[in-house]
């Protein structure tokens, strides 16, 4: 999932003629680690890397990475974050804990983080078709942020770029559900 989002994303920034670069960390993601991408776009960006505080959106699919990477986070970052754990071998063969979410989304808050998308993009997922397209949930959202350089039909058409065909519906609902849920956080009836 991490690597489709950071795909769509320097893709989409290419194909609007802006320069992207992208770098891939995947701390042993086969053994349980995660998987980190920076995607930088705009004129002129060289390189992939990102300096503490730099961030203008953090995209998080599981909130324990989401907080640990709060360091590239400011005031003005809007941080997303999926709030459906993905736990670990440690936590599952019982030699940790996974601390509750809800205390995940408060050290969040605590942070200093000013603009949080909080979502279940799982369940989302799921109701648009198959679990599996949280990742299409999380770029939906990433696409209502505002002021975001890439429209949201771009990214959209991006993502349905790199999907099977058979997945194309599920993702495009997905996606449009992640949008809606941002917009429903950022704008609140």
């Amino acid at each position: 999932g991490v690597l489709l989002a950071s795909t769509v994303l320097g893709s989409a920034a290419v194909a609007e003629g802006m320069d992207a670069a992208m770098s891939e960390v995947h701390g042993m993601a086969q053994r349980g680690g995660s998987v980190q991408c920076t995607v930088r776009i705009g004129q002129g960006v060289l390189s992939p890397l990102l300096a503490q505080g730099e961030a203008h959106v953090l995209l998080g699919f599981e909130p324990a990475e989401t907080c640990r990477n709060l360091a590239f986070a400011n005031k003005e970052t809007f941080v997303i974050t999926n709030t459906v754990p993905v736990v670990p071998v440690t936590v599952s063969s019982g030699l940790e804990k996974y601390p509750p979410v809800a205390d995940i989304i408060d050290d969040i808050k605590a942070s200093g983080v000013n603009k949080l998308i909080a979502i279940d993009a799982v369940s989302m997922a799921r109701e648009a078709g198959n679990a599996i397209a949280a990742n299409s949930v999380l770029i939906g959202a990433m696409s209502a942020v505002p002021g975001f350089p890439l429209a949201k039909e771009k990214m959209l058409n991006t993502l349905l770029e790199r999907v099977p065909a058979k997945a194309k519906e599920v993702n495009e609902k997905a996606f449009e559900m992640g949008y809606q849920a941002a917009l429903s956080v950022l704008s609140p009836p």
